[in-house]
């Protein structure tokens, strides 16, 4: 087994869309993400809750000591920040919207037009040109526990057919002093964070079809989809674009990498 050492680990719900059977809600799972694109965990939110009292099960089985974990906005919890700083020996990186108006308001009222610490960065991709501007500042003075900097992110967004152009603002918050993590860095683990949609739900969606599946039974949409995670977990791990890899696997399955699956290459199928 391909062992990968932890630095960030995002975590992240998705809804098995086409698990929905009549009035019932869909199966949710909660995911974590180490900083490759791996799912290095996964599990079903129970009936009728949600995602928050599942994310420390969840990350209770990984060994967090020092990795820095980034989440939403739902997840922005002080009964969750403190198990992972003081329980699990973990950092985290929190994403404040208007969803908890106080914190949200405690964020914005920083003066931010003073913060000189600024990192500027942009990126083309899927026909939109982004840009994003993040500004931090240590700040003690919320009522969140172990938070030691605030972050402003701009994200300044075009998408190139339409022309349309979108701005957003999300605040951002750390126990990581700036010792730890500078302007570059917060933005990296908020990058990492939103890498999610890519590297796991679209992937999931679109290259494998997750939300046109029709299983509905039982423990059969979790099951089904920890197999998928599974194989693309794999794929990744080959070095080829994911759907390339799914093609040519498709194609030859008898010329599979199985050194992937510890197989020695002295044992493996001739071709």
């Amino acid at each position: 087994m391909r062992e990968l050492a932890l630095e960030t680990v995002a975590a992240d719900g998705k809804a098995l869309r086409g698990s929905r059977r009549g009035r019932e809600s869909a199966v949710m799972l909660i995911g974590a993400m180490a900083q490759d694109g791996t799912l290095v965990a996964q599990q079903r939110v129970a009936d009728k809750s949600n995602e928050i009292p599942a994310l420390a099960p969840l990350l209770s089985a990984l060994d967090l000591r020092g990795v820095v974990v980034t989440a939403d906005a739902l997840h922005t919890q002080a009964q969750t920040a403190t198990v992972l700083v003081e329980e699990m020996g973990a950092h985290f990186v929190f994403t404040v919207k208007r969803n908890q108006p106080t914190l949200w308001e405690a964020c914005r009222s920083i003066p931010w037009h003073e913060v000189t610490a600024v990192h500027k960065e942009s990126g083309r991709g899927h026909g939109r040109l982004e840009t994003r501007v993040t500004r931090v500042v240590t700040w003690g003075d919320l009522a969140f526990p172990h938070v030691r900097q605030v972050a402003r992110v701009i994200r300044h967004r075009t998408v190139k057919a339409p022309g349309k152009r979108t701005r957003e603002t999300v605040y951002l918050i750390t126990d990581l002093t700036s010792q730890r993590a500078a302007p570059e860095a917060v933005a990296r683990y908020a990058r990492g964070h939103w890498g999610v949609e890519n590297k796991i739900h679209y992937v999931r969606d679109v290259t494998f079809g997750e939300d046109a599946a029709r299983i509905r039974t039982g423990h059969g949409p979790q099951n089904v989809s920890t197999l998928r995670s599974i194989t693309i977990n794999f794929l990744r791990w080959t070095g080829k674009p994911i759907a390339d890899a799914q093609r040519r696997l498709a194609l030859a399955p008898h010329k599979a990498p199985l050194d992937l699956f510890g197989v020695p290459t002295d044992q493996q199928l001739p071709s």
